[in-house]
């Protein structure tokens, strides 16, 4: 994943994880839901945007390390 100097919104964050969902672990979507209720700093939203980001389309060992990632932010936020 590349660098972006894109930053991204709460609610671009929230429409990238509505779009890619469907793919998430199931015990993740929880972890989501708490997270969208909070307000969070410009670099974990960024962050999170790109790990979601085409998700769908990496591989399974980079949608693994993706997910290590979204725990570490989610449980931590």
């Amino acid at each position: 994943m590349s660098e972006c100097k894109i930053d991204h919104s709460h609610e671009d964050v929230q429409k990238k994880f509505e779009a890619q969902k469907a793919f998430l672990p199931g015990e993740m979507l929880p972890l989501f839901d708490a997270f969208f209720k909070e307000e969070h700093t410009q670099d974990i939203l960024n962050h999170v945007f790109h790990l979601l980001k085409k998700y769908d389309l990496a591989d399974v060992d980079d949608q693994e390390e993706r997910n290590k990632r979204l725990y570490l932010v989610l449980k931590n936020v």
